[in-house]
């Protein structure tokens, strides 16, 4: 599947992604190395493992914009933006739609607090990065190139039932991802890979 916008992002490991595009964009930066100052940041919610200002700072310059939700957004200096599920943003032509992120057999990402998955829309192909999320019934309605999907279940979805979100969402392409750092392994991704085999693209990616 030729999708020009994989070539571009980065698994930093657990959540986190870099994608070089226009602009440097970070995703959920959590035990990163010091890399290319970010133009763009973006944080789901306020776990310590999304919500790092530690990380942040590693990457974060004078010009950096903080694209997040209200109790990361307290944590956090600088140019920080404030955004709930069901907004829409734009930072120098690239996209940005909040969407739901929370649990629904579980308690640790309650609906209520409002905590984000984003989708971006870059050179006209999308990326949708859940947060820390279960397989929700706001999926089915999502449209996107690639879909950035947990795997490690505990606190998120299991490699199981994010088979199943998969399914619903229909990527072109699909990177499991939460494992490796917190919760989770290899095998989570590799069984995640195996289950679509045939029905959709699963791109194991190695940690930069």
């Amino acid at each position: 599947m030729s999708i020009s916008i994989l070539d571009k992002i980065n698994w930093l490991g657990h959540d986190s992604f870099r994608i070089d595009s226009s602009l440097t964009i970070y995703i959920d930066p959590f035990q990163i190395e010091p890399g290319p100052k970010a133009d763009l940041i973006l944080v789901t919610h306020e776990h310590h493992d999304h919500c790092s200002p530690d990380d942040i700072a590693k990457i974060q310059g004078s010009d950096t914009l903080i694209i997040t939700e209200e109790k990361s957004a307290a944590k956090l200096g600088g140019n920080v933006k404030v955004m709930k599920p069901g907004e829409t943003t734009s930072v120098s032509g690239i996209n940005i739609e909040t969407v739901p992120s929370y649990n629904t057999n579980k308690q640790f990402h309650p609906k209520e607090n409002g905590w984000l998955g984003f989708i971006l829309e870059i050179d006209g192909e999308r990326i949708y990065h859940t947060g820390d999320a279960d397989y929700i019934p706001e999926m089915e309605e999502i449209k996107t190139d690639i879909a950035l999907l947990p795997v490690s279940g505990t606190y998120v979805m299991t490699a199981d039932e994010a088979v199943k979100a998969a399914l619903a969402i229909k990527p072109k392409i699909a990177i499991p991802m939460h494992y490796g750092a917190i919760v989770g392994s290899e095998e989570d991704a590799l069984s995640f890979r195996k289950a679509l085999e045939g029905k959709i693209e699963v791109v194991v990616m190695q940690k930069q």
